[in-house]
């Protein structure tokens, strides 16, 4: 397996595990997957990466800015998601090790996800590399009309921003 820089090309494997991470019920509160356009307009450039094996997408990971102000230039937030053919087998783990390096590469100095206290292998995943819980948002949004929590997790690099 190879992580690579995700491309234009490689937008309807990205989609599809998209919506597979959607059906789930426990990975976004997104009901549908955007346009390209509308994807590629709100994640930073310099850090969207996919896994690929066979020249099959497993998965990708990508971040998106929490802020246009300038003071939180270094502040993004992850994503990561994994086929479901592919779950289990240390794609999103391996995903999101490498979207910490490349994001130390373009001097972001703070990482944080919003993960549904349900999503389990999610949380694991991001404690593994490097995560912490730094808070509850409680009823935070509704999700088919019933109200759901997010766990905030945050990652302080130890390289940028020091």
């Amino acid at each position: 397996m190879q992580i690579i820089t995700m491309l234009p090309q490689h937008w309807e494997a990205v989609k599809k595990i998209y919506e597979e991470g959607i059906a789930t019920g426990n990975a976004t509160f997104q009901t549908n997957a955007p346009s390209w356009k509308e994807w590629n307009e709100s994640h930073v450039t310099n850090s969207r990466l996919v896994a690929i094996e066979n020249d099959e997408i497993l998965g990708w990971a990508a971040i998106t800015a929490v802020s246009g102000r300038c003071v939180y230039a270094g502040v993004g937030e992850v994503s990561v998601y994994v086929s479901a053919n592919a779950r289990g087998k240390g794609v999103g783990k391996l995903l999101l090790q490498s979207l910490i390096d490349e994001s130390e590469k373009n001097n972001f100095w703070t990482l944080q996800a919003g993960i549904f206290p349900e999503n389990i292998p999610s949380i694991k995943i991001h404690e593994a590399c490097g995560f912490r819980i730094i808070g509850k948002r409680e009823r935070i949004g509704k999700m088919n009309d019933v109200w759901r929590d997010t766990l905030l997790l945050e990652r302080r690099s130890t390289i940028v921003g020091k």
